[in-house]
C-alpha cells in the first residue's frame, strides 16, 4: 500500500515563507509525477504546482514567481517552497502523486491527508 505524508504547514504573517514537504512510501515501483493542491475555505480544490519525473513543472498563475516546487534527491519527496505569502494562500495543502505500485498494473493518483497553511494580514 502507498501513503503520502505532508509536513511544514503553519501560521505565518503576510510576506513570510513556509516550506512544505511530502514523502511517499510503501510498495512503489515508480513515481511519474508529484504535486501540490490546495483547498481554501469555501472553495474547490485547485492545482498549485506539479513536477513530473523529467522535471517538467506547472504552476498556477496565482503562485508564479512566489512558490517553487522541487523533488528531493530521493525522488519520493516533493518540496513546495512558498515565499511572499498572501492571506489568499490560506488553505489546506494536499500532496498528490501519480504512482505505479509494485502489485498494480496501472498508475493511479494518491493523496496525502493535508497540512494547514494560514497566512495572517
Amino acid at each position: 500500500q502507498v501513503q503520502l505524508v505532508e509536513s511544514g504547514g503553519g501560521l505565518v504573517q503576510a510576506g513570510g515563507s513556509l516550506r512544505l514537504s511530502c514523502a511517499a512510501s510503501g510498495s512503489i515501483f515508480s513515481i511519474n509525477a508529484m504535486g501540490w493542491y490546495r483547498q481554501g475555505p469555501g472553495k474547490q480544490r485547485e492545482l498549485v504546482a506539479t513536477i513530473d519525473n523529467i522535471g517538467s513543472i506547472k504552476y498556477a498563475d496565482s503562485v508564479k514567481g512566489r512558490f517553487t516546487i522541487s523533488r528531493g534527491v530521493t525522488k519520493n519527496i516533493v518540496i513546495l517552497q512558498m515565499n511572499s505569502l498572501k492571506p489568499e494562500d490560506t488553505a489546506v495543502y494536499y500532496c498528490n502523486a501519480d504512482i505505479l505500485g509494485v502489485t498494480i498494473s496501472a498508475a493511479r493518483d494518491y493523496w496525502g491527508q493535508g497540512t494547514q497553511v494560514t497566512v495572517s494580514s
